[in-house]
């Protein structure tokens, strides 16, 4: 795990959660949009992770509030997201995910149902039940892939 950088002392660090419908979600395009996230997140000094299946994606942010702004305007643009939604923006002291460029779990077993997502549960998520599915994630233990 990574300690706080340079950067960190100096910026307020923010989290962002947004959810978003994947448009032409199949696991060649996971696996490249997790390649170009970790890549670009560990230059940027962001941290986070990413709930994905064929009908949601909810992420979670993590970083200098400006690095994590660019990010997010980036994804507002990216076609392979429909219908974004930004569910918490908030200053931390503390990283959910402080070894992971981008942590992804593709179960996706503890957020909401296809017929809950169908029914509106993001219009009506708090940010308290989004932040606990990601906290559930950071709980797990599981170690940082080591870069190659």
């Amino acid at each position: 795990m990574r300690g706080p950088t340079q950067t960190e002392s100096f910026m307020p660090l923010v989290q962002l959660v947004y959810a978003s419908r994947p448009f032409g979600f199949d696991q060649a395009t996971l696996s490249n949009l997790l390649l170009d996230s970790r890549r670009a997140n560990e230059r940027d000094d962001i941290t986070g992770a990413l709930i994905a299946r064929h009908d949601l994606y909810l992420q979670l942010l993590e970083g200098p509030q400006s690095k994590v702004e660019a990010v997010y305007s980036r994804i507002l643009n990216d076609d392979r997201h429909v219908e974004i939604t930004k569910l918490v923006d908030r200053r931390i002291e503390t990283r959910f995910f402080p070894g992971w460029a981008m942590r992804d779990d593709p179960a996706a077993s503890w957020v909401w149902s296809i017929e809950e997502v169908r029914d509106g549960a993001i219009e009506r998520t708090t940010e308290d039940e989004v932040l606990g599915f990601f906290s559930r994630l950071a709980d797990q233990g599981v170690v940082p892939p080591r870069e190659t």
